[in-house]
């Protein structure tokens, strides 16, 4: 297929204007569209916190009882998250006292077999 002259030529001569890939956006790479990302995810969140907001309202029928409403539900979670760390703070203690426990003993061992080696070369070199 032949293009007239005015359409060859236009543009630098890069070929007919349909054809070009001018429009298009390039993606952005490293440090700025991650920060685009992360705020987009940011934003998609407190979206979906205020349709949350709305929606829980409307089903109260007030504002403030939906508010309340949710701030019970942040309330449990958090007394759920403290009570975890709680008890995973003491099983990690228990789990430090043992592991020293065990050290202890093992260094007990080590001693008691290294007191009964050097009196048997005491021995040896008394014997000498």
């Amino acid at each position: 297929m032949r293009f007239s002259q005015p359409v060859r030529m236009s543009e630098d001569s890069t070929g007919p204007a349909w054809a070009r890939r001018t429009s298009g956006r390039k993606r952005k790479s490293g440090l700025g569209a991650f920060i685009g990302r992360l705020i987009g995810f940011i934003a998609l969140l407190l979206a979906l916190f205020g349709g949350l907001s709305a929606a829980v309202s409307i089903k109260e029928g007030s504002v403030a009882k939906g508010g309340a409403l949710i701030d019970g539900w942040i309330a449990e979670g958090m007394a759920l998250i403290k009570e975890s760390a709680g008890q995973g703070a003491a099983e990690a203690e228990e789990a430090a006292d043992a592991a020293g426990e065990k050290a202890g003993d093992v260094a007990d061992h080590t001693g008691s077999a290294l007191k009964a080696g050097a009196e048997k070369t005491v021995e040896e070199l008394k014997s000498k």
